[in-house]
């Protein structure tokens, strides 16, 4: 409102100056124009009015400077409340945290220190039980390994031994020397039916019938169907004049391997059974 009145009264001068436009050309040729001067109460009533609006304006400056202070201080007072309360909240939580693990966490850490060496400890056992175990079990296989490598070569030994009793036993012309060859052989191998047969073979060289009959009966007890001692047997058997058995265990023996039948026809130990008709139908088939 002031300041309305304000430009009012300034802009009265101009209205005022307006009739004497209408007159320039009277008052061209004076030298200067005179300026015109407002009534002092009018004067007194502007200074009046500035002084206040001035006034005025510097109290509303003051008031602005003091409400930005304040808000000012607000904010500084709201940001040192909010970091003072981050911070103990901090510290709470820590607190917190450390009291609780204080409390509760730290019996559970040692709980489960103490469970992990237990746990560690029996797993160790348990592998070092379970690689014992493993560990017996192969050193017993190979204890077996070693002890069935170590027969084995006994047995080849024992078997080149007996080869060369064979071998040797092959050369001996005596049949006292054979005996005492296959006598050898069976302690090298008791119970060889093979070198029971040949002993009772010497023995029948050496005319010892019964002898070589025991020693067929005990191969035959054996192996029933051992075609060389029942040859044997029938020889024995023919030169203590048994014919009948003597012509059933060439026969059987004739059976089991034809070869015989040629040795047969040659064997001196027959000659009791050349006349009899059942030993020439025997001796008398194919070779």
């Amino acid at each position: 409102m002031r300041i309305a009145v304000l430009a009012l009264l300034f802009s009265l001068p101009l209205f005022a100056a307006e009739p004497l436009a209408d007159n320039a050309d009277k008052k061209a040729a004076d030298p200067a124009p005179k300026r015109t001067e407002l009534p002092p109460l009018m004067e007194r009533y502007l200074l009046d009015e500035l002084k206040t609006l001035r006034t005025d304006m510097l109290e509303y400056k003051a008031q602005v400077a003091k409400e930005m202070a304040q808000r000012d201080v607000s904010l500084s007072e709201r940001a040192l409340t909010y970091s003072t309360n981050t911070v103990s909240y901090f510290f709470y939580l820590i607190a917190g945290g450390a009291s609780v693990l204080a409390l509760v966490g730290w019996q559970s850490l040692r709980e489960i220190k103490a469970n992990t060496k237990q746990f560690a400890n029996d797993e160790i056992n348990r592998l070092t039980q379970q690689y014992e175990k493993r560990l017996k079990t192969l050193e017993q296989e190979l204890r077996r390994k070693t002890s069935a490598i170590a027969d084995q070569h006994k047995e080849i030994e024992r078997l080149g031994d007996i080869h060369s009793l064979w071998l040797k036993a092959s050369q001996e012309p005596s049949p006292q020397n054979k005996i005492e060859i296959y006598d050898e052989i069976l302690s090298l191998r008791p119970g060889d039916l093979d070198a029971l047969t040949h002993k009772a073979d010497a023995a029948m060289m050496m005319s010892e019938r019964r002898w070589a009959l025991s020693i067929c009966n005990k191969v035959l007890a054996v192996d029933n169907n051992n075609a060389h001692a029942l040859y044997q047997r029938a020889c024995a058997l023919a030169g203590l004049g048994q014919k009948e058995r003597a012509l059933s265990d060439l026969g059987r023996a004739i059976n089991l391997s034809d070869a015989l039948r040629q040795s047969a026809r040659e064997e001196e130990d027959f000659e009791a059974l050349s006349d009899s008709s059942e030993f020439q139908a025997m001796v008398a088939g194919s070779d």
